[in-house]
């Protein structure tokens, strides 16, 4: 058995070069299913948003799109299909900003992987495993954060809050030693707990990580999408979950399964910067995404196009559902430009104090 904390044993899971999930060739989309597996409607409201981050950055000259978590650089290529006019079914109605052929000449996408540049991915973008710097546009992290290793603590009988070890080759868990000062101060910060067996997630890696993918913006639009939580929602056990072959299993680190652990976002949220939580569900709605079905006379007069309706809306409805996709959080922040206009004023957004 080798006993270790779960960052480090995340760390080695998900990422060790020789056999970390990560760099395994199936890539994510043999494990679990993202809202960008679940429907082309996903990239094709990230594109509308890149319209209006580009209208609202006023054109810029070049404008980036950075997909950081790229997987297999599937998100990078619907936008690009969307703006080229490739993608079946179109941008939604109302898209705002430049022509799309026009944004499409100016765009530089970004994808940030670990994982081998993959086939297919347009020739106009770059495949880094570095966060790039000095940007202008929209940074996209479509659930990225909960893949960022953290530790666990509980408390124990005695009231001291320790480090949750897992074993490695079992997943078993036990109480280590207690935790640092840093941890301890983000603990009472931000996830105060008390009483035996109150368990918390230290948020701080997730909150460097994403300060250092937003710091890379000039100017623009950070979004971090994630199954997530905010004070005074905080999940009373430990998260931490795995998933293997489209099958939610036992956090096993040894390198066979994806580890994911929920994303504390208002910690993570830059201080600052103008930021706003919501949920998917809202998200999707304001940059065109329905659940809703087409009308039945619809099936009288055009019987393929309320066929073509009738799937849209399915997909629609998956990715908004609040029990499912819908239910991730979205936090959102401006870097020196205004709130894009679908986004803002929106019911359902909090506003996040710095």
């Amino acid at each position: 058995m080798t006993w270790m904390r779960w960052a480090p044993a995340m760390e080695q899971a998900l990422y060790d070069p020789d056999r970390g999930f990560y760099r395994r060739p199936e890539g994510p989309a043999g494990h679990f299913r993202t809202s960008v597996h679940a429907s082309p409607r996903f990239a094709r409201a990230v594109a509308r948003l890149l319209l209006e981050v580009d209208e609202a950055l006023g054109r810029p000259e070049e404008l980036a799109l950075v997909d950081v978590g790229a997987g297999r650089g599937e998100l990078l290529a619907g936008v690009v299909a969307e703006l080229s006019g490739e993608a079946a079914g179109g941008l939604p109605g109302g898209a705002r900003g430049a022509g799309r052929g026009d944004v499409l000449s100016r765009l530089r996408p970004y994808g940030v992987e670990i994982a081998d540049r993959p086939a297919g991915l347009p020739s106009t973008a770059l495949w880094t495993d570095e966060l790039p710097r000095g940007l202008t546009g929209l940074l996209f992290a479509n659930e990225w954060l909960d893949n960022v290793p953290l530790d666990a603590g509980e408390v124990d009988a005695d009231g001291v809050l320790r480090y949750v070890e897992v074993d490695t080759a079992t997943g078993g868990q036990r109480l280590g030693e207690p935790v640092s000062a840093a941890d301890a101060a983000w603990a009472e910060r931000w996830w105060p707990v008390d009483g035996p067996g109150a368990v918390v997630e230290f948020g701080g890696p997730r909150d460097a990580a994403w300060a250092r993918a937003v710091t890379g913006l000039e100017r623009g639009l950070a979004v971090a999408v994630d199954y997530g939580h905010t004070a005074g929602r905080r999940p009373p056990f430990g998260t931490h979950t795995g998933f293997r072959d489209g099958r939610e299993v036992a956090p096993l680190p040894d390198g066979s399964c994806d580890i994911t652990a929920h994303v504390a976002l208002d910690s993570a949220a830059v201080p600052g910067l103008h930021s706003l939580w919501t949920t998917q569900r809202e998200a999707l709605r304001a940059l065109g995404v329905s659940g809703g079905r087409p009308p039945l006379a619809l099936a009288s007069t055009d019987p393929a196009g309320y066929l073509r309706a009738l799937g849209g809306a399915g997909e629609g409805a998956e990715l908004t559902d609040p029990g499912g996709l819908g239910g991730f959080g979205w936090l959102v922040q401006t870097v020196r430009m205004p709130v894009p206009a679908s986004l803002e004023p929106l019911p359902g957004w909090q506003t996040l104090g710095a």
